[in-house]
């Protein structure tokens, strides 16, 4: 036997060697987050890497939402977990202090950079000293805490919150850093495409007053200039009162011409109670995308169908 010969086995018993010692790459971690919205950004910095968990799916709403035993395992096996915290999700408060413990947990309405918005009081809202913006007051009585929790209707809180999620990714899962983070940069890229595209879309209908089932839109009202005089209820799970129902129907009336917008999770029969005997029409917004499929294109068909749902409706 030749040198060579002799020499050729050794060599691919070393390769094959190698091949099975060489490190694997890590599994990405196991991502849980709480609703569809911020699943969308969660699931867009994520492409290429894995596909995150979600908790309330389908048609179910944050407010009202009772934990499955499939989501309490989630939590149990999950790495990280996103949400948007306590005020939103309370139904999550306890049992991540209980399930979640081995858990990084980000919660997102402390992401640096973003704006909050306090809850306004009482059905109709009034305009402040200088006319064009509505009154916040933390006083209101409700269990969403000191501020709005609709964070994510401003894309620029929207980018907030994607630059917290890239950092809890990667302290998470640093193998994969580089794809978190040119994801993100994609992400804003698109973000602020859509902030300039519904900017657009709104301008010939902005200064038209309209009423809303339930006072979830602040973040979209101060970034694109619309008009929400007033919502049904403060918080969706609360029905409201006779006298309630009738200062909308006043304010409807008074307003003349406008919309008022159901959502698509709540009884729409208040809304047909609010317009009766007045010249408005009604319509639907999605703010928490309870129509949508899920997935990194969520976040920009809800943003853009409340957009439309709006000029629709008010053109």
């Amino acid at each position: 036997m030749t040198l060579a010969k002799a020499i050729l086995p050794l060599t691919a018993s070393l390769l094959l060697l190698g091949l099975f010692a060489a490190p694997a790459i890590a599994d990405p971690p196991e991502v849980v987050v709480s609703i569809k919205p911020v699943h969308s950004l969660v699931a867009a910095i994520m492409q290429g890497v894995g596909t995150p968990d979600l908790i309330v799916d389908g048609a179910a709403s944050p407010h009202t939402y009772a934990l499955k035993p499939s989501n309490a395992r989630a939590l149990e096996s999950a790495k990280v977990v996103f949400w948007v915290g306590p005020g939103m999700e309370a139904f999550l408060e306890k049992p991540l202090s209980a399930l979640g413990s081995n858990a990084l947990v980000a919660e997102l309405d402390k992401a640096p950079g973003i704006a909050k918005l306090k809850f306004r009081q009482g059905g109709a809202f009034e305009a402040d000293n200088d006319g064009d913006e509505p009154v916040a007051d933390v006083g209101d009585s409700h269990d969403h805490g000191a501020f709005d929790t609709h964070l994510w209707l401003d894309p620029h809180n929207a980018k907030a919150m994607a630059a917290e999620i890239t950092t809890t990714l990667v302290a998470a899962d640093p193998v994969n850093a580089l794809t978190y983070e040119a994801n993100q940069k994609a992400l804003d890229d698109k973000l602020d495409a859509l902030d300039t595209e519904i900017a657009s879309t709104i301008a010939p209908v902005k200064n038209k007053p309209f009423i809303v089932f339930h006072d979830a839109y602040q973040y979209f009202e101060r970034r694109y200039g619309v008009h929400v005089a007033g919502s049904i209820t403060v918080s969706p799970e609360s029905i409201p009162g006779a006298q309630r129902v009738a200062e909308i129907h006043g304010k409807v009336a008074d307003l003349g011409a406008t919309c008022v917008f159901a959502e698509p999770q709540f009884e729409p029969k208040l809304v047909n109670v609010v317009i009766e005997g007045t010249s408005a029409k009604s319509g639907v917004l999605d703010p928490e995308a309870a129509t949508l499929p899920q997935g990194p294109d969520l976040y920009f068909n809800l943003m853009r169908g409340i957009a439309n749902s709006l000029k629709t409706c008010l053109s």
